[in-house]
């Protein structure tokens, strides 16, 4: 009735009155726990994504790396292979009694630095070392009456060569080494433990001691 009369007199019902059917904001929001948990997964997924990133970037640029190094061994394996080749024949003109020794001399060390600088690098022995299968090569033997100095350097002809990044061996040291003439007794079997003969003429780099 009293609706009726408002109507009738030209008024509207009040409106202002609290509506309980109005959604609630605040309980659709998550909790303050579960934010940070859904955080901490974000950050998880981001942390996993960028590792595996860097590890995708550090095996290309590893692969790179090994493409570049096998590129540059077969460019420059000719021009090592022709260095020792001229390295030792310039060495072994500058052994030769001449007057031009010293002159063959620097251009071995100049053949010597190129190696040096292709990654090639040169290795020595010393007087008394033994001999080591692999890094050494007889070019001749020296006669002694000392067992001890059996199988060891006596003087060392040319340095080795050894590569830098693999450590192989690319050309052995040649040395003459100490042997026991076979007046002293019988020698130790030179292929279990030391040098063997030298191909070709060997009368020419023998000498005792």
């Amino acid at each position: 009735m009293e609706d009726q009369a408002a109507v009738s007199a030209g008024t509207a019902p009040d409106d202002t009155a609290p509506d309980d059917t109005a959604p609630d904001d605040t309980a659709a929001a998550p909790d303050g726990p579960d934010v940070l948990a859904q955080v901490a997964g974000e950050l998880h997924l981001f942390h996993q994504r960028s590792a595996h990133r860097e590890t995708v970037i550090d095996r290309l640029h590893e692969e790179n790396q090994l493409l570049r190094q096998g590129l540059r061994r077969s460019i420059l394996e000719q021009v090592v292979v022709d260095l020792v080749r001229l390295y030792d024949g310039l060495s072994r003109q500058a052994g030769r009694p001449g007057g031009e020794t010293a002159v063959f001399a620097s251009f071995a060390d100049d053949a010597l630095l190129a190696l040096e600088r292709c990654g090639v690098d040169p290795f020595t022995a010393e007087p008394g070392d033994a001999y080591t299968v692999g890094l050494h090569v007889a070019a001749g033997f020296v006669d002694c009456d000392d067992p001890l100095r059996h199988n060891t350097v006596a003087e060392v002809l040319l340095v080795g060569l050894r590569d830098r990044e693999s450590g192989t061996v690319r050309r052995p040291l040649r040395a003459r080494f100490h042997r026991l003439p076979a007046a002293c007794g019988d020698p130790v079997p030179a292929a279990r433990a030391g040098p063997t003969e030298p191909p070709g003429d060997q009368s020419s780099d023998r000498s005792h001691g």
